[in-house]
């Protein structure tokens, strides 16, 4: 695939009619006077796109299994009688198809005519209409006449004398797209997208004949329907039945380019389509090798927050964080903050200042803040909300496999028999790949569907979801991983489970031994563990006997393992269970953690942490410092810097005074929100480079505006490890692009860096990071994308890590003693408190409460099991007081079965809500990951906000004042 584009012009991808087969046998056949060699089991529609002859097809489409309803794709078969449809008919060796005669012509324009004669007429192409697969076809088959009128009993609406019952008004509900029945040809490709691409299963065919429709849910507007606005009946649709809203408005995009979204780690790939300077839709790239032609709500629809009025376009410095904003030049916003950050090393110590990086800005823009704190301020502190997020991963694989990273590609749920999630709730936080994974799980004919294990305090969508159920659901209590896993390992090496062959010949042979005295002793048992978490033992064994047993198995986890005070352990937990299988280094099987931010993996790649370069690469290495020593041309320092809690502790204590924070929201996304507001409030020069005045910027002295995805070139590396392109698709709205406002900075503090593209960055990246030494701009732009390690050992990157052997040598297993958090209930906290996602938003919601999404979760809600909530008196929609040891804050309650008793969950989207008030400062004893997984908390009705929620909303608006105007939106 070349992956090149000309933004001037529009992307048309081929549309094969239906999809590949993976067959190695070869067919030979010849179409339309053309041979044409195909795999055996290609349809003749798919084999004759192949030798350039386009049949014309409506219900079919290469993302779905063939049908065979509409009739147009007929073709003639020497020797056979009868015009069988070509997208369910497959090739044969020798056959000879012909796909334009007499007979086909008269009976494909009869079929199109019935079409047109209950369809509406008088399209207008520039009103966003008009331009269909459905007016394709009627071309193709060159109808010129209608036999039959245009009265039709479906498209004619009420009206002067007409009472036409049968018409349907047209669907609006939903915000990003229109259903109108009256153009539906009931070809049932939204049907099948909802069911075989998405898994949702939301749509359905009702009535017989001219009665049939396309109807969501219980026949529900779209809006209130199971439907979750992932665009793959948008996509589907071969008429106008399903547009969206912005084609409408804006008329059909002109030009276009291919992207990587920014929301979640999935990293899927879009066709940014516009028209004149504007984004008229975005649409899945069929070639993107995470999402291969899906989409989320998200990544779809929830662009608008890139033009949205909230957005600070100009720099604004002020010198008090209770004076209002005042409008400045670049060039003053440079000076002021080079001024103040050589005044605070001057008066208080080279390490006073410090940084964070993003996990939603590129690899280069990264990059360049780790490089600018160490090149610039002199000093190794730079953080990451990675940290908080993911730390574990890094420390746990690192130590057990010897890289920072998961294991497979998004393909390799393929062909896998046994998946087991823990701590991931995929449907909400990585839609994508949560489709996959549901349809690997239904199985397809010929080939059973996969098993499943769902290690989760909360009953997620995936332990039941259409035609998907879980075979063993482990409701473990919050904090429990490390013993439940540990004696999952039990049963497996007790029972004999385990891969002897695998562990010598890969493994330390003596450290398993080790590992497996330790696991098989007592305490470690389902029976004992229950105790603990809650699990049933009978469901532990029965659990570890399928992973073990039941062909290539693979562990996918979240944030539920890693944000706890054992999340590397936990991590150590998983790569052990997975050597002791087998499990790891081929196709079906390894450890993926599933990365919240686009930007995650990438962002701990390049050297966002303050004991590490890029590559992981200690600070400490004197021959890794000297590379960065030589290009550079500046002495490192060999002592780790301070991390976001060490920076605020300092700042608490008077030595911490500067931090330059770009594209993150520490205020809102950090636990112990009160802790985080003491430490930014003493600091003297706090700097957010970001779209909005998020909540951080409450307490910023210097304001530099960002850019969005659509305004800047470089890449992003997904949960895979896969290096995408970002492509700049228009120009920034501030003016520059994150690393030119980083770059400017730097050179105003007297750095000598002259970048001129994004490239050139990524350039260095290669030449300093081993991983990553194969990878160029021009690589990605030829493959579409790699994966790393890339280099001279793999050209083209590692899809799969780890085969024939670990990247540290062997295996290393390592003992996981469970030590019980020390975050306890008691009679004053009774409860345990754990936070996750919502599909429709996404992290702390600063881009998507900009969109239309707000009408799926314009609140954060506290999940209460009816058993709690009847105790405490408290019903549906009531406001409750969530109370910890740190803080307190009120929400609206919603009573469901989902979480156990004596659990309760919360999102974390909305700042007016800010769940970490009430977390805690407890955190991984390897990485200082928060535990946000695991807060001890009290339950009360309350008649309103808290003190702090009330006080947090004036605070807001003092800091959002403007000097010229009457005040910024957060």
């Amino acid at each position: 695939m070349n992956a090149r584009f000309d933004v001037n012009t529009l992307i048309e991808e081929t549309d094969y009619g239906t999809p590949a087969s993976k067959s190695e046998k070869a067919v030979t056949l010849t179409i339309d006077g053309r041979a044409v060699t195909v795999p055996e089991g290609t349809s003749i529609m798919r084999a004759a796109m192949d030798a350039g002859v386009e049949i014309p097809k409506l219900c079919a489409t290469d993302m779905l299994d063939a049908f065979g309803s509409c009739r147009v794709c007929l073709v003639e078969i020497e020797g056979r009688a009868g015009t069988p449809a070509s997208c369910t008919t497959p090739v044969a060796e020798g056959i000879v198809v012909n796909t334009q005669t007499e007979r086909l012509d008269r009976i494909r324009k009869g079929v199109m005519e019935l079409y047109v004669s209950d369809h509406p007429s008088g399209f207008d192409i520039a009103a966003g209409t008009g331009g269909s697969e459905f007016d394709h076809v009627v071309k193709s088959v060159g109808l010129t006449e209608n036999r039959y009128g245009i009265d039709g009993r479906n498209h004619v609406a009420p009206g002067n004398g007409s009472l036409n019952i049968d018409y349907i008004a047209r669907d609006e509900s939903n915000p990003y797209f229109t259903y109108d029945a009256s153009q539906c040809i009931v070809c049932s490709r939204c049907v099948r997208a909802c069911e075989e691409v998405q898994g949702t299963f939301a749509l359905t065919i009702t009535g017989r004949g001219f009665e049939s429709r396309v109807a969501a849910g219980m026949s529900e507007s779209f809006v209130e329907s199971e439907c979750v606005s992932c665009g793959a009946c948008v996509q589907a649709c071969p008429t106008d039945a399903l547009r969206e809203k912005s084609v409408l408005k804006m008329g059909r995009p002109t030009h276009s380019a291919v992207t990587t979204c920014a929301y979640c780690g999935v990293g899927c790939s879009f066709k940014v389509e516009m028209r004149g300077d504007e984004v008229v839709r975005m649409v899945p790239y069929k070639d993107g090798k995470a999402n291969r032609g899906h989409s989320c709500v998200k990544g779809r629809f929830a662009w608008g927050y890139t033009t949205h009025k909230d957005r600070i376009l100009n720099p604004m410095v002020r010198e008090k964080i209770t004076d209002p904003w005042r409008e400045v030049s670049w060039d003053e916003a440079y000076a002021h903050v080079a001024k103040e950050f050589r005044r605070i090393q001057y008066q208080y110590g080279r390490g006073a200042v410090g940084g964070i990086t993003s996990s939603r800005c590129t690899n280069e823009e990264t990059y360049l803040v780790q490089k600018l704190v160490r090149q610039g301020f002199g000093n190794n502190n730079v953080d990451t909300c990675a940290r908080v997020c993911h730390s574990p991963t890094g420390y746990g694989l690192k130590t057990t496999f010897g890289t920072s990273a998961g294991t497979q590609d998004f393909d390799s749920v393929e062909h896998t028999d046994v998946v087991m999630i823990i701590g991931a709730n995929p449907t909400d936080a990585h839609p994508v790949f949560a489709s996959r994974l549901k349809k690997r799980l239904r199985g397809s004919p010929g080939k059973e569907g996969a098993k499943l294990i769902v290690i989760d305090p909360r009953r997620i969508d995936m332990v039941r979801t259409p035609h998907v159920e879980a075979a063993y659901h482990l409701p473990l209590k919050p904090g429990t991983n490390v013993a439940v896993v540990t004696s999952l390992s039990h049963v497996i090496v007790t029972e004999g489970l385990y891969d002897e062959k695998f562990i010598r010949e890969r493994c330390d042979w003596s450290e398993f031994e080790d590992w497996a005295a330790f696991v098989a002793e007592p305490q470690h048992s389902p029976e004992e563990v229950e105790k603990i978490s809650g699990v049933p033992a009978e469901t532990i064994r029965k659990a570890a006997r399928l992973y073990a047993k039941g062909g290539n198995g693979a562990i996918y986890y979240g944030l539920g393992v890693t944000e706890h005070s054992q999340g590397s352990t936990t991590v150590m937990a998983i790569a052990n269970l997975a050597m002791a299988t087998g499990n790891i280094g081929r196709p079906g099987v390894g450890v993926n953690p599933l990365r919240g931010q686009n930007n995650v993996q990438g962002s701990c790649d390049m050297g966002s942490f303050p004991h590490e370069l890029p590559g992981y690469r200690h600070i400490s290495d004197e021959a890794t410092r000297a590379i960065y020593e030589s290009l550079w041309g500046v002495k490192l320092d060999e002592e780790p810097g301070l991390r976001i809690p060490n920076m605020l502790d300092a700042a608490v204590d008077g030595t911490f005074k500067g931090i330059y924070i770009q594209g993150e929201d520490i205020l809102q996304s950090d636990p112990n929100t009160a802790h985080v507001a003491a430490g930014l409030e003493a600091m003297e020069c706090v700097v957010v480079h970001d779209l909005f005045l998020n909540e951080t910027a409450n307490y910023a002295h210097v304001f530099l505006p960002g850019s969005t995805f659509l305004e800047k070139d470089g890449t992003f590396t997904n949960a895979e490890r896969r290096i995408n392109r970002v492509r700049k698709i228009m120009e920034p709205k501030n003016g520059f692009a994150d690393w030119e406002v980083t770059q400017r900075l730097a050179q105003t503090m007297g750095l000598a860096w002259n970048y001129t593209h994004p490239s050139e960055i990524m350039d260095e990246i290669a030449k300093t990071t081993p991983s990553f030494a194969g990878v160029t701009f021009d690589l990605i732009d030829r493959e579409g994308s790699v994966q790393w390690p890339c280099n001279e050992k793999a050209p083209l990157g590692t899809p799969v890590m780890h085969i024939g052997g670990f990247v540290r040598g062997k295996g290393k297993f390592v003992r996981t003693e469970y030590v019980a958090t020390d975050e306890k209930t008691g009679p004053r906290f009774p409860l345990l408190l754990t936070t996750g996602r919502i599909l429709s938003q996404y992290n702390v919601g600063a881009q998507t409460r900009r969109t239309d999404n707000v009408v799926w979760h314009d609140e954060d809600r506290l999940e209460i099991h009816p058993f709690d909530a009847e105790n405490r008196g408290i019903r549906e929609g009531d406001w409750v007081r969530v109370q910890s040891r740190a803080g307190e804050t009120t929400l609206r309650a919603l009573i469901t079965e989902r979480v156990a008793p004596g659990v309760v969950y919360t999102t974390f989207h909305h700042p007016n809500t800010q769940a970490n008030v009430v977390t805690t400062e407890y955190s991984d004893w390897a990485t200082n990951c928060p535990e946000y997984k695991v807060t001890a908390v009290q339950v009360s009705p309350s008649n309103g906000p808290t003190e702090w929620q009330e006080d947090y909303v004036a605070l807001s608006r003092r800091s959002r004042r403007i000097e010229g105007r009457l005040e910024a939106a957060e």
